[in-house]
């Protein structure tokens, strides 16, 4: 085939990392593409692994396509669904490469761009199938909380059926696990076990945001005989900002709503042997009525610091036991003193005001105690006292990931203190 002779100006790729949308951009020759109509590659490009000869391909063998004479400019290969294969281009334009794994029981097409030696462009489109692996296991996520309406401080959750320990395939998994808010925002998920993972922003929630969080892992090999399958999606809807900050040296607790101070309350913490935690906490949830006795934290029965007592208006912040109530017997205190053994509390009155106002995922941070700092994971959310930094290090996608309890273990002891 002949072509006009035109002078070129080449931009040349070290490396293509291809996950293009339609409006996407990749590395051009010289030429007008606006104006040369695109050849057929046909007898330049040739596929290792796929064929496109009506059998379906084997989904555990990477896509390879490769050019006899012409240099490869672009690859995209996306599957019916829309979920785009990643892969690597060689500096010379000669291979192309995936580099994320083909979705089982899928059908795929792939369009590659080419030149020329005079920079004319050429085009290969190339359709087929995936199998279904005969033999194999399922991996299975579960997103949390249920859908509905929460605070700014609320993380997502991914609870996987099967332990991921390898960080390859973690990679994998997190890849596959989208988290897309309206405003946008920036955010990673960070491992807490091999079968946790948890999501939040790098600040907390903007009020009113929309999150929309589902999974891409169906059909998608995850490791040896381990294939994602499909997970149910989950929408978000985030309320306005509450926080909440008890500073435990004034005995005060200061509520803002959407930045602005709306109540300043006295409350009491806890007492010197029984300091209340450090830190940021999340709402769990609330109990119009909760039955707090002592013996659930460890204090001896009959002991001076023994109690069981009726408590009103709990707003629950750490499995521990540790809430904000009415504890209408330290009200002397309140303001003055920290008496309790852990809890925040405050008259009747301003607990059910406390109580109204807040809904779980909001935030109450507590400054100026004696207390140890609240723990990231395993005695509720504790998520927001990791600063970013240290938050991406639990990304397979950054670095090494650490390992802690899962949300079923940490739900076996659920204590309550006053």
């Amino acid at each position: 085939m002949n072509h006009s002779p035109r002078t070129r100006i080449v931009v040349s790729c070290t490396l293509l990392v291809i996950a293009l949308g339609a409006g996407g951009t990749s590395c051009s020759s010289g030429g007008n593409p606006l104006t040369d109509k695109p050849y057929d590659a046909t007898d330049q490009i040739s596929f290792k692994g796929p064929t496109g000869d009506g059998k379906k391909a084997d989904p555990d063998k990477p896509l390879e396509v490769t050019a006899d004479d012409d240099r490869i400019t672009d690859v995209t290969a996306v599957d019916a669904t829309g979920r785009y294969v990643t892969g690597e281009l060689s500096a010379d334009g000669s291979r192309w490469h995936s580099t994320s794994p083909l979705a089982a029981n899928a059908h795929y097409t792939v369009r590659v761009s080419t030149e020329d030696d005079d920079g004319a462009p050429g085009r290969k489109v190339l359709e087929f199938d995936t199998t279904t692996p005969t033999t194999k296991k399922t991996l299975g996520v579960t997103f949390g909380p249920e859908s509905g309406t929460y605070g700014v401080g609320q993380p997502v959750t991914a609870e996987l059926d099967k332990p991921v320990k390898d960080k390859a395939q973690r990679a994998v998994v997190e890849r596959a696990l989208r988290v897309d808010a309206v405003p946008a925002v920036q955010g990673a998920w960070h491992w807490v076990s091999d079968k946790e993972l948890h999501y939040r922003p790098k600040d907390y929630w903007p009020a009113q945001a929309t999150v929309q969080v589902h999974s891409d892992l169906d059909g998608v090999k995850v490791g040896d005989r381990l294939w994602g399958t499909k997970s149910k999606a989950l929408k978000l809807t985030i309320g306005d900002s509450i926080v909440a900050v008890t500073d435990a040296a004034s005995h005060s607790m200061t509520v803002y709503k959407n930045g602005e101070d709306i109540k300043e309350l006295p409350v009491t913490t806890g007492k010197p042997g029984f300091e209340t935690r450090n830190g940021v906490k999340v709402i769990l949830g609330k109990q119009y009525f909760v039955r707090m006795r002592s013996a659930t934290v460890g204090i001896a029965e009959g002991s001076s610091d023994s109690y069981d007592l009726p408590v009103y208006y709990a707003t629950r912040l750490t499995w521990s036991g540790e809430y904000v109530h009415a504890a209408p017997w330290s009200v002397g205190s309140q303001g003055y003193a920290n008496v309790s053994h852990g809890c925040t509390g405050m008259s009747t009155s301003n607990a059910e005001w406390f109580f109204d106002t807040v809904h779980e995922g909001d935030v109450v941070k507590v400054v100026n105690s004696g207390g140890d700092t609240m723990e990231p994971f395993g005695n509720g959310f504790g998520d927001w006292n990791l600063t970013w930094q240290n938050w991406r290090t639990g990304s397979a996608l950054v670095a090494g990931t650490p390992d802690g309890p899962s949300s079923a273990e940490r739900a076996r002891l659920r204590p309550r203190s006053v």
